[in-house]
């Protein structure tokens, strides 16, 4: 328990010390505005990429990967179509943990908000 927080900690750290880079090298200055265009874009994509891995380790994709397998190994008996169904599905090949990315990602966008409350304000 102690260890996944510390993740989410760590991941959040380095995903403000990254949005104040970001937001120094592409607005030249660190302001208000710079921070929200910035951590937008940041917390989208990890917010994006932890549903992505979410979607993937449910097994969604699974039942579409053996269709494209059955369908694209023709009625050849032998070797090839053996091998195709022993193909891993993908839900397994992908093990990572995406709650952690989540949690960073949503952090990243409640600030955002709430930036953008104060912005506004």
């Amino acid at each position: 328990m102690r260890n996944r927080f510390g993740k989410i900690f760590l991941g959040f750290l380095g995903s403000q010390v990254l949005i104040f880079i970001l937001s120094l090298v592409y607005q030249q200055s660190i302001t208000l505005l710079s921070y929200i265009n910035v951590s937008f874009y940041i917390a989208s994509a990890l917010l994006f990429s932890s549903l992505i891995v979410f979607t993937v380790n449910s097994g969604f994709f699974d039942a579409i990967s053996y269709s494209f397998r059955t369908v694209f190994a023709g009625k050849e008996e032998g070797e090839k179509k053996k091998s195709f169904d022993e193909m891993t599905p993908l839900s397994q090949l992908i093990t990572f943990n995406a709650n952690p990315l989540f949690m960073v990602g949503l952090t990243d966008f409640m600030l955002m908000i709430a930036a953008l409350i104060i912005y506004y304000l």
